[in-house]
């Protein structure tokens, strides 16, 4: 049953009724045995974050920043602070010190949490250049405090300003004047163009929010989430408190990269990804499939190929499949998909929620096929995270991105573009009037910026208005549908898509170097640096032949026509990437001007 209670009391109130269950599993931040946390202890931990908050001198709507990666002390820190009203500025721990002074100095921050060593360092270097920051405190207790730095302190020296709750009253006089209107978040997008700005959440939109997805996402109290995408990313950070208003136990996996180990470990039923990490399961199991042998390759490909007919042609359509079809998948379900979940650690998967970007057909279709509820779906930090998502259990269209969620309404402009009004969308701009302005319709709709249409109650995207490049020869493009197709290939990890203004479609591509120098050894072609295996001929021709192969579906004027393999990966320092992996191509394009423009030589 659902507690979609004001969040500032959210913690203790669950825990009323959970008590000493289970609701935090996870690691310390240098790894190891993996810990549990109750209920009780939590709520206990989150009154004397507030107590301690208090005793700082925190006010009500006072910005609070906090630079880590996920752990129980930034859940700890979000819900303490929203126990005196105060409002939470996630950073990615990723970000620059050039993006975190902006958002200290923007929101006029005071106190700002970190995680480890590289977020403290990275703050420590922009203090000066902080007016408002007055004190930093470090979640992990084996970072390093400099000795020059008085105003630096532990979170557990942090909590003791808390202990014993001596200011509790106040702490629970506060809760009572909290509103739907306060101001929970603000959320600064870092965007592909590279301009920042501070998205405001009320407790309001995330009431709305836990309200329209409680019908629709079928989390429950014997649910094991894992949260794998940093809680700065606000469809992990609506997810991941959706959960949580269900009684879910949380397992916190802190570093990204170890995620799979972390599954493996602890046999989450759910968790929310973006596309790419289906993808690199699609390509890890086909990869595997590869190197068997060709008896064991043909029974996985009919094995495919039943659970395709079963999950996609019939189920997927709201059809009966026939009882012959379904005995057989029934057998292989729990023969060999079984034991590709299980390799997985998804033994008990019950719903997997995948946002961010575009989703492969081809990967969408093995993901259902092999047994495993993809719930795809579409959102944005301004909307709060869903829009629309598929439902558990209900037709749905491979391609598609599910029906709209209830309470929020969505037109498609004479120019195709998605427009959202409701109780979740954002009120604006963090100090951005004008931009807050330009963001609305005169009758108050938002304008996603996403291009789309609607179809039997499905939501369609078909591109990113602003990321469609137009050719000299006046022919429009979707590079981002360009590079969705191409990435399910094994040998590519990184794709960016040139065409705009240019006579055809070019690519910078970031090849699987592991699998490419295993592919040279194989081959017989030597090299001796990432430089001289990308720039052999005979490595392009294999790459040619599979990019062919899987554009042949595409228009003539959208199939990438010449490509260059790059000997090294796209990079956040170099600003070509945002903190959520998302390109940056007018960095791309004065970084690579000279690879760039060979691909158009005559």
């Amino acid at each position: 049953m659902q507690n979609n209670c004001h969040m500032s009391v959210l913690i203790q109130e669950q825990a009323k009724h959970y008590g000493d269950r289970e609701m935090l599993i996870f690691q310390d931040f240098n790894g190891g045995e993996w810990k549990k946390l109750s209920w009780r202890e939590v709520a206990k931990t989150v009154s004397t974050v507030s107590n301690a908050l208090l005793n700082l001198g925190v006010k009500p709507q006072e910005n609070i920043g906090i630079f880590s990666q996920n752990s129980v002390q930034y859940i700890e820190c979000d819900f303490g602070a929203w126990g005196v009203r105060a409002v939470t500025i996630p950073f990615y721990a990723t970000s620059s010190e050039q993006q975190i002074q902006f958002m200290i100095n923007d929101a006029k921050v005071r106190f700002l949490f970190v995680g480890e060593q590289e977020q403290y360092d990275r703050a420590r270097r922009v203090v000066s250049l902080c007016p408002s920051l007055e004190r930093i405190i470090v979640y992990d207790p084996l970072v390093h405090i400099s000795s020059h730095d008085p105003n630096a302190i532990y979170f557990s020296d942090f909590l003791k300003l808390g202990e014993g709750l001596p200011r509790q009253p106040e702490v629970e006089a506060l809760q009572r004047e909290a509103s739907y209107d306060d101001i929970a978040n603000i959320l600064y997008t870092s965007g592909t163009t590279g301009d920042s700005k501070g998205v405001i959440l009320t407790h309001g939109q995330f009431h709305a929010a836990f309200e329209a997805n409680g019908k629709c996402v079928p989390v429950d109290e014997n649910d094991r989430v894992m949260n794998f995408l940093p809680y700065t990313h606000i469809f992990e950070r609506g997810w991941a408190i959706l959960s949580l208003t269900k009684g879910a136990t949380m397992i916190v996996n802190t570093h990204p990269q170890q995620v799979q180990q972390s599954m493996r470990e602890t046999h989450p039923t759910c968790m929310s990804s973006v596309p790419r990490f289906w993808e690199k399961v699609y390509m890890g199991v086909m990869d595997k499939i590869e190197h068997s042998s060709a008896v064991q390759r043909k029974v996985f490909q009919h094995a495919l190929s039943i659970g395709r007919k079963h999950n996609i042609e019939y189920l997927s359509l709201g059809k009966k499949p026939p009882l012959a079809l379904h005995l057989e998948y029934e057998m292989i379900n729990r023969t060999i998909f079984s034991l590709v979940r299980k390799e997985l650690g998804l033994e008990n998967a019950h719903f997997f929620p995948t946002a961010g970007a575009a989703v492969s057909a081809h990967v969408e279709e093995f993901v259902h096929s092999i047994g495993i509820n993809m719930i795809v779906g579409y959102g944005l930090t301004e909307s709060l995270a869903t829009v629309s998502c598929d439902h558990l259990g209900k037709p749905f269209t491979v391609g598609s991105v599910g029906h709209p969620i209830d309470s929020i309404s969505i037109r498609i402009s004479d120019e195709g573009e998605i427009l959202l009004k409701g109780p979740t969308i954002t009120r604006g701009y963090y100090n951005r009037d004008d931009m807050t302005k330009q963001s609305f319709t005169d009758d108050g709709y938002f304008r996603t910026g996403d291009a789309g249409y609607m179809k039997d109650g499905e939501l369609f995207l078909t591109e990113r208005i602003k990321d469609l490049f137009k050719t000299s020869n006046g022919k429009y493009i979707a590079p981002q549908m360009i590079e969705s197709k191409l990435l399910v290939d094994k040998y590519i990890d990184q794709i960016a898509v040139i065409a705009d203004q240019r006579k055809f479609v070019s690519a910078l591509i970031i090849p699987v170097y592991s699998l490419l120098e295993e592919y040279a050894r194989a081959n017989g072609i030597a090299f001796d640096s990432r430089e001289t295996l990308c720039s052999d001929p005979r490595i392009f021709n294999m790459m040619k032949e599979r990019i062919d192969t899987l554009q042949q579906q595409l228009a003539h004027y959208e199939q990438v026509k010449r490509f260059t393999l790059l000997p090294h990966h796209l990079s956040m320092e170099r600003g070509e990437l945002t903190n959520t992996l998302k390109i940056r191509r007018r960095v791309l394009n004065e970084n690579y001007k000279a690879e760039i423009d060979k691909m158009y030589e005559e």
